[in-house]
């Protein structure tokens, strides 16, 4: 077996280039014709590093793949912000990972991640040794600095999944074949793993240039700000909580951070440099309001549209996708939903817990940009020549918004999406700043609020207030992290470094009892909705936010909205009257004008729903939306699900978080169910405890 994987046949696989998709040396980004050439097959490293070009070429390739489909798809939900909702929880990867239910010989673990970063960074350790045999070179340096940055991503990903794992930092090809540690290696420490990475980082950042002398015209290649922002996230990580075991016994699982407190000190110090670093810098900045567009409003709408000079001064590091070679999948399950018509049939598998949505404070700009409360579907039954509309939802089928299909540009294919990954925001220099100068002073700094109020000025809450204590003003960062970053896919993991995962799960599944009650904090959350039929416009580039609509509280206007006619001959009196309610909250209509009310708290499927969207123009008034039923079929309240929670929230073997164990399934089980599963392939690996 080891002279089969050390054959150099072997080894020339291992090698194999997938399309280059980062064209930033040559030419814009957005150049189809570069990106859709075709890749290196089979070069042997020796005719890679014969030249600085195609060396550089190979660095290029090693970005593919660094962020596989499961680190958002299943890994990006489960963080208290975004849920599946997916249909049904048998033997469902996607819902099972969200609400923590896993173990090793179901198809519910993530295996993907692992296969998928050590591929990586077998390529990265063929680049670093390949490039360290080439002559010395300023170009020569950037590059073996760039596939070092680039490795370090990887293992940060393999970390916060796994803990401890494998550490290979060599070429397989440069590895003694007759050590068994070289095909079958066992877990190694992670704190060392952080050591080694968090000092190649601190390298690279003095080699790499920064985006201004770069000549790039994207980010979506490495930069010494984009590096600095890797070097705090990392930093953070290895100083932060954990769950940790004894690797010799298997035993004590728990979560904790580094017995070393003296390097705990240091990480945050690193982490704190490289931000201010950064922040000091001058060079990068929040995108601001503009053409009628609220800062972060402009900022994923630009980002969608791929108008990367705008969105360059905060996106310091995004994986580009753009092609017929490098689409992904991103982004096709974190949207509005779609039926049919330009978009296609798009269902959307994740949706946004309403105790989030309803979170927000009042004004603040991130919460429709990151929400949405409306699905794409057609008014009269699907017919070619139908009218699309944007249908009002209720509390359970709000869905993710950043990355909706309308703001995108056209895909090149149907099932793909021409959507790059953002992967490190200024806004997350700025938060990581303003926790780090917590942790280091005992409490908040002048220099910590500063950044943080510049991520909520640009939100429009600058007005509220900040806490003074240190345990107090942590807790706003890990609130202020989850309106910023909500489905970017770090907010789960970050809760756990933050050892805040276990109570924040705690207190979202009594605040979803609490709306279910309509109790506490939700007592006064309003029933009813007074939606506006609204269409859709049916193109890529479509600017639309959020969906009109008037909070209804008033009982007289209740017992108007409520009595909804089920014969189409009173539907005009009927909207007469949703009019005149309208009109009297202040707000403009005309007689074309339709609307029609939502009771929140029931199913969008339900008979109240259902039958007012028919009194306002919906043919199929009780139409499915592209949504996993298991949500949108479902109610919200508890009265209005007979008096006891809906499954979802809470159910017998099923609801909110059904599965989560503390000190115990913050990370993931290897898989072990059969071949190409790491337990099954690598001998020498030891399962996490308890599985």
């Amino acid at each position: 077996m080891k002279n089969i994987y050390n054959s150099p046949r072997f080894l020339r696989k291992l090698v194999i280039l997938p399309s280059v998709f980062v064209a930033v040396l040559f030419m814009n980004s957005c150049s189809e014709d570069f990106l859709d050439q075709p890749a290196y097959n089979s070069l042997d490293t020796e005719s890679v590093f014969n030249n600085i070009d195609t060396a550089e070429m190979y660095v290029l390739g090693c970005y593919r793949g660094v962020i596989p489909t499961e680190m958002y798809y299943q890994l990006g939900a489960g963080d208290t912000v975004i849920h599946s909702s997916e249909d049904g929880s048998t033997n469902n990867s996607k819902y099972n990972i969200c609400n923590y239910q896993y173990d090793a010989y179901t198809p519910n673990t993530v295996t993907g991640i692992y296969s998928a970063m050590y591929a990586v960074i077998e390529r990265t350790n063929i680049a670093v040794s390949g490039l360290s045999k080439m002559p010395e070179s300023t170009k020569r340096n950037v590059l073996i600095a760039e596939a070092k940055a680039i490795r370090a991503f990887c293992y940060y990903n393999l970390i916060r999944v796994y803990g401890d794992v494998p550490s290979v930092f060599k070429p397989l090809d440069e590895m003694d074949p007759n050590d068994p540690s070289t095909l079958y290696p066992k877990r190694s420490s992670r704190d060392g793993i952080y050591d080694q990475i968090i000092g190649d980082l601190q390298e690279a950042v003095n080699i790499i240039p920064n985006f201004a002398q770069s000549g790039y015209a994207t980010t979506e290649r490495l930069t010494k700000q984009g590096v600095n922002a890797l070097l705090a996230r990392v930093a953070l990580y290895a100083a932060g909580y954990s769950l940790r075991w004894d690797l010799n016994t298997g035993s004590g699982a728990m979560m904790s951070r580094r017995s070393d407190n003296t390097r705990v000190q240091q990480l945050y110090q690193i982490a704190d440099n490289a931000c201010a670093t950064i922040i000091n810098g001058g060079t990068n900045s929040l995108v601001q309001a503009q053409s009628g567009k609220s800062g972060f409003e402009a900022l994923w709408y630009n980002f969608a549209q791929r108008k990367f000079s705008v969105t360059n001064t905060e996106v310091l590091w995004q994986i580009a996708e753009y092609g017929a070679n490098t689409n992904s999948a991103f982004g096709v399950y974190a949207n509005e939903g779609s039926r049919g018509g330009t978009y296609g049939s798009r269902k959307a598998l994740q949706f946004v817990l309403p105790s989030y949505y309803l979170s927000f404070n009042q004004g603040d700009t991130r919460r429709d940009v990151s929400c949405t409360s409306y699905s794409v579907y057609f008014l009269n039954g699907g017919a070619a020549s139908d009218t699309w509309v944007n249908a009002g939802t209720t509390f359970s089928c709000i869905m993710a918004g950043k990355f909706r299909m309308g703001w995108c540009v056209a895909p090149q294919a149907a099932d793909a999406r021409n959507l790059n990954i953002p992967v490190l925001r200024y806004a997350d220099v700025l938060l990581m700043y303003a926790e780090t100068q917590n942790y280091l002073n005992g409490g908040p700094t002048a220099a910590g609020n500063a950044a943080l109020m510049q991520v909520r000025n640009r939100a429009g809450i600058g007005s509220a207030s900040l806490p003074s204590g240190q345990q107090a003003y942590e807790s706003a960062i890990v609130q202020e992290r989850k309106w910023e970053f909500a489905g970017e896919f770090n907010l789960r993991t970050d809760l756990i470094r933050m050892n805040r995962l276990a109570s924040e799960i705690e207190a979202t599944k009594q605040a979803m009892k609490n709306l279910s009650n309509k109790a506490g904090a939700y007592a006064n959350t309003p029933v009813y909705r007074l939606y506006r039929l609204e269409k859709n416009a049916q193109i890529y580039g479509d600017p639309y936010l959020a969906l009109k609509y008037i909070d209804i509280t008033n009982p007289t206007e209740i017992a108007t909205i409520t009595n909804v006619p089920t014969s189409s001959a009173n539907y005009a009196t009927y909207q007469t009257a949703l009019r005149a309610i309208v009109t009297a909250h202040g707000q403009t209509t005309t007689t074309e004008e339709k609307w029609y009310p939502t009771n929140m708290f029931q199913a969008y499927t339900s008979t109240f729903n259902g039958n007012a969207r028919k009194a306002a123009g919906f043919l199929a008034g009780f139409n499915q939306l592209q949504i996993g039923n298991i949500i949108y079929t479902k109610p919200t309240g508890s009265a209005e699900n007979g008096g006891a929670y809906p499954n979802w929230i809470e159910g017998g073997g099923d609801g909110l978080f059904y599965g989560f164990v503390p000190n115990k399934t913050e990370l993931l089980p290897f898989a072990a169910a059969s071949a190409g599963h790491p337990l099954i392939d690598n001998p020498n690996l030891t399962q996490l405890p308890g599985y």
